[in-house]
Parts: structure tokens; C-alpha cells; sequence
């Protein structure tokens, strides 16, 4: 059994952004309301209210606007990296909590320029919508292969974090481009 799942093109002439993928609609759907009552609470129906038009609108916008057709998306490295994403988040979480809640606010904003390796357009909208979650850190713009970082403390360096995320997303969507960054 393969570990990729293959996406399809559109064929000549098909406007992909009119006709989303029946297919990508369905898969996103189940998996947006999976992430939806992850976060949400399966146990509390009344948040379906707003869900259930999220998780439509997500599942249109992931069937139109996914351009990387012809790539394939690794499942055991999404697998893997999901261990990563939790870890990364809690931590994320507790780093900016102790932060601000602390007896002394220890912050000393600033901004840091970080350069993609990424080249897949998806690969790089997922890795700078991930950046959030390491400590302190916030995606605050994005100019060609330039990733400015909004950091809480100027005295953080999270070019190593930073490019060790890269190389999970990099593996999730087979982009070569990162890979062979060190």
C-alpha cells in the first residue's frame, strides 16, 4: 500500500477554481470536520452551527485553490509530522502564556528575515500559516523567497527551528527545494 496520495490535474480547457474536485471537496469536508470537533468538542452539537459553514468553506477553498496537481502528498510524513505539530503548538502556547502572565513581562519584540527553501505553493502557504506555532513566533509577510517573522524577543533565534519545520512540510508535499537545503 502506497503512502502517497496522488492528486489529479484538470483537464485542458477545465477551469479549476469553477469546478472544484468532487473528490478534494469530500476528503477535505471529512477532514476540516474531523479538526472541527477536535477543537471544538464533539461532545457540544451547537458548535455545528458555525461548523458546519466552515468546514464547507474550507473544503470548497481547499478543492478550488489546490494548484500543486501534479505533486503527491506524503501520508506517513504527514503521519510523523503530526507528533510535531502538537508538541510544537503546546509548547507554543505555554512559551507565549509565561510570557505575558508572568510577574514581569519579558518581551522585546522585533522582526527577523528568514529566506523559503520551500518552492511548491502550497508546501510554502502551509509552512508560513505553521510558523505561529513555534515560541514566540508569528508569520508576518511574505516577498518572494523572504519570510519576515514577527519573534516576542529579539533575542530568540528560531533560524534553526524555522528551517527544521520547513523539512517536515518540505517531506508532507515531496518539495525537493528545502530538501536540499542545509
Amino acid at each position: 500500500m502506497s503512502s502517497n496520495v496522488s492528486l489529479s490535474t484538470p483537464r485542458d480547457g477545465e477551469n479549476s477554481l469553477r469546478r472544484p474536485s468532487t473528490y478534494r471537496f469530500l476528503m477535505g469536508g471529512l477532514v476540516f470536520s474531523a479538526v472541527w470537533s477536535i477543537f471544538a468538542g464533539a461532545r457540544d452539537p451547537a458548535s455545528w452551527i458555525i461548523g458546519i459553514p466552515a468546514v464547507v468553506a474550507a473544503a470548497w477553498c481547499y478543492a478550488s485553490l489546490a494548484q500543486d496537481r501534479r505533486h503527491r502528498l506524503s501520508l506517513l510524513a504527514l503521519v510523523r509530522f503530526m507528533p510535531v505539530f502538537l508538541w510544537e503548538s503546546f509548547k507554543g502556547g505555554i512559551d507565549v502564556a509565561r510570557r505575558v502572565l508572568g510577574p514581569r513581562l519579558r518581551v522585546d519584540p522585533g522582526l527577523l528575515d528568514y529566506r523559503l527553501g520551500l518552492t511548491l505553493p502550497s508546501a510554502r502557504v502551509f509552512f508560513v500559516d505553521l510558523v505561529s506555532l513555534l515560541p514566540g513566533t508569528l508569520s508576518a509577510d511574505v516577498q518572494g523567497d523572504r519570510l519576515r517573522v514577527h519573534a516576542l524577543d529579539r533575542g530568540l533565534d528560531p533560524a534553526g527551528d524555522l528551517r527544521r519545520l520547513e523539512r517536515l512540510v518540505a517531506a508532507i508535499f515531496g518539495d525537493d527545494g528545502a530538501m536540499l537545503r542545509s
